[in-house]
């Protein structure tokens, strides 16, 4: 996801090249020289207001630290698949090892919150730089590190006990009152913010587990065969307004680049029921589709000669079918599931069928409705449950698409949250009033370069407090690893 890329064009490589400039030993200040993550100044002097607040504060704290611990745990388990050999293998030549992330999740958390945030003397500064920064670059530039560069694991082990016990230490003693629940995205709540940092790493840190070798990992379940896919329907959607981003008045964290809300005029268009599905992606394959440079913009033309790409990242075809690499093993390629895919890949099969990929305005039309009561989900205002989807890390792998109609759309619309990723025609850019995170400001804006493409909805692999409406994704065209799906458009009128 997003942090599969955080502070990437930070750094470029490891080890044996030039450190990136280290991050201030002091939070940063704002316009009126306090803290970043500092909450507001109180007036209340009272003892029955200074009681409230101290209340208030621990349950704060108390919340906050379950939610972190449930997200280590979830990271925990992911790291416990592999035996330790493996954890300084390069599933993705475009990615660190696995040593590294090991690493980055809890110097993300101390950096952010101990050094930088509550101005903590750093136990080891060489180990805060070398995991403080991923990696975004270009295909085949990825970096020349050896495994013989990184740190023993014990003492990349022995770095996280000491990050993680500083952290617990902090949030034990109250440490951040006033300062977890600020919702503004120029002082957003700084544990919230790592809370969801490392969430997104546990989905990147899945399909990075995806690409080893099944004997890499410990035993897991393989996907059934899938029941046959509905019937792919047009649904249209009428012209009118749909409502993007976030209100700065919501009172709960976000990332910067989902504000601020406004509305856009969508004309209108119709849309796919539900995803291409691996069978309907294959007759694309099959017709040639890999061999008409038509279909394909002109880098993505290149690049597919170049790495004489001729079918979806996830498919491997022997002995004449072909199969599904699932996290745990390969299957015989199941028709109905959702195609996993890069940009160009759903670009090229959209204009094979005279289609496009809708924008993300058009996402939003679809999915949420009109601005003026526009829905939570795509299914309304319930809570995201298993009925509604496949998201909140039910599984490795997707389920037929169209499984769960609870999760439909009143216009019987499935799947725009989970199961994959929804790749949308819209380069990602900020929306009108951005402003950057003043703890975290390259987060977003070191990526608005014309060179990403906004997803939006979620994968089997995807946290439920990330299926907010308002949450954007977004990836390079050419990245053909992350669980990303399409559907297709088409104007009207």
């Amino acid at each position: 996801m997003a942090f599969a890329r955080a502070d990437a064009r930070r750094r470029r490589s490891v080890v044996k090249a030039a450190r990136p400039t280290p991050r201030p030993k002091t939070p940063r200040r704002n316009s009126r020289g306090r803290s970043a993550l500092a909450g507001p100044r109180s007036t209340e002097s009272t003892p029955q207001a200074r009681n409230g607040r101290v209340a208030a504060s621990r349950a704060v704290h108390e919340r906050i630290g379950q939610q972190l611990r449930e997200a280590r745990a979830g990271t925990d388990a992911l790291f416990a698949l592999v035996g330790d050999d493996w954890l300084y293998e390069r599933p993705i030549p475009e990615r660190h090892r696995l040593v590294f992330y090991l690493g980055h999740l809890e110097a993300f958390d101390w950096n952010l919150l101990c050094r930088d945030g509550l101005g903590l003397k750093p136990f080891d500064p060489e180990l805060d730089r070398l995991f403080a920064f991923g990696i975004d670059p270009s295909e085949g530039a990825g970096p020349k590190d050896s495994a013989a560069d990184w740190p023993a694991l014990a003492i990349v082990r022995r770095y996280g006990e000491r990050a993680r016990a500083a952290l617990d230490d902090a949030l034990a003693r109250g440490a951040f009152s006033g300062r977890l629940s600020e919702p503004a995205p120029d002082d957003a709540g700084a544990v919230d913010l790592a809370i969801e940092h490392r969430l997104m790493h546990a989905e990147t840190l899945a399909y990075l587990l995806h690409q080893l070798p099944g004997h890499a990992k410990a035993p897991g379940p393989l996907p059934a065969p899938p029941p046959p896919a509905p019937p792919r329907r047009s649904v249209e959607v009428a012209a009118g307004r749909a409502r993007l981003g976030r209100e700065r008045s919501d009172d709960s964290f976000a990332w910067d680049n989902e504000y601020a809300a406004h509305d856009v005029h969508v004309p209108a268009f119709a849309i796919d029921s539900r995803n291409v599905t691996n069978g309907e992606y294959l007759r694309f394959v099959e017709a040639g589709g890999y061999a008409d440079s038509s279909l394909w913009s002109p880098e993505a033309w290149r690049s597919r000669q170049v790495a004489a790409t001729v079918h979806p990242w996830y498919w491997v075809k022997r002995d004449g079918g072909w199969r599904y690499k699932a996290m745990f093993g390969e299957v015989p390629l199941g028709d109905s599931w959702p195609v996993y895919v890069s940009h160009a890949e759903a670009k090229a099969y959209a204009r094979w069928r005279g289609l496009a990929l809708p924008t993300e305005a058009q996402y939003h039309r679809a999915a949420f409705g009109a601005p003026g009561a526009p829905r939570s989900y795509p299914w309304g205002e319930a809570t995201p449950t298993s009925r509604h989807g496949v998201f909140g890390f039910s599984g490795f792998d997707p389920e037929a698409v169209g499984s769960h109609p609870e999760g439909d759309t009143p216009e019987g619309v499935s799947d725009l949250v989970g199961n994959g990723w929804e790749w949308t025609a819209s380069p990602f850019e900020p929306f009108p009033g951005f402003t950057p995170l003043a703890a975290y400001p390259g987060y977003s804006a070191d990526f608005f370069d014309g060179a990403h493409f906004v997803l939006k909805g979620g994968s089997p692999r995807t946290a439920i407090r990330l299926l907010r409406r308002s949450f954007r994704n977004w990836f390079q065209p050419l990245y053909p690893y992350t669980y990303a799906t399409f559907r297709c458009v088409e104007a009207r009128g």
